[in-house]
């Protein structure tokens, strides 16, 4: 089941950059983002695939669809790729490549624990203690990403406003 979700992700991804169409590629993304959450329903992971499919696969997706139409992308105009532009794509490419495997090779990762014990000396990762750790102040707490990311999604939804009330 791995492989052929693998596959399938890397084929949608594929297809979302190579169309010609952005509507279509809004399509293939969505594709991505559910295998991505087929993978974490496959490891065992419920609380995130069923986040990755409410927020990014539901919400993201009709949020990018809904200001695509606004703005006129349903003409599926295509347009032609340059060699000098295609060039640039594999050069940009290439160099954030190389920073990824520079920062995945020097940095040292240190495991992060998010488990809360039970019988036994046994410790179980539990919903509570994701929530009490993505909500906490702490060195190691995600609340500003949290709030960060939700004032991304509300500028999202007040410029989608802004286009559609000036139609």
């Amino acid at each position: 089941m791995f492989i052929i979700l693998a596959v399938f992700i890397m084929l949608s991804s594929f297809a979302t950059v190579m169309t010609k169409s952005i509507v279509r590629a809004a399509t293939y993304l969505l594709f991505v983002l559910l295998g991505t959450a087929g993978l974490y329903f496959l490891m065992g992971f419920t609380f995130l695939g069923s986040v990755q499919v409410m927020v990014y696969a539901g919400g993201i997706i009709v949020l990018y669809v809904f200001s695509i139409l606004l703005t006129e992308g349903a003409k599926d105009e295509t347009f032609k790729r340059k060699m000098k532009d295609a060039s640039w794509g594999l050069v940009l490419s290439l160099i954030g490549f190389i920073a990824f495997v520079s920062v995945v090779l020097t940095y040292q990762f240190r495991s992060l624990v998010l488990t809360a014990p039970i019988e036994g000396g046994e410790e179980l990762t539990t919903i509570e203690s994701i929530g009490r750790h993505m909500l906490s102040t702490d060195a190691g707490g995600y609340l500003l990403p949290f709030e960060a990311v939700s004032v991304l999604l509300l500028a999202c939804i007040v410029g989608a406003l802004v286009i559609a009330r000036k139609r």
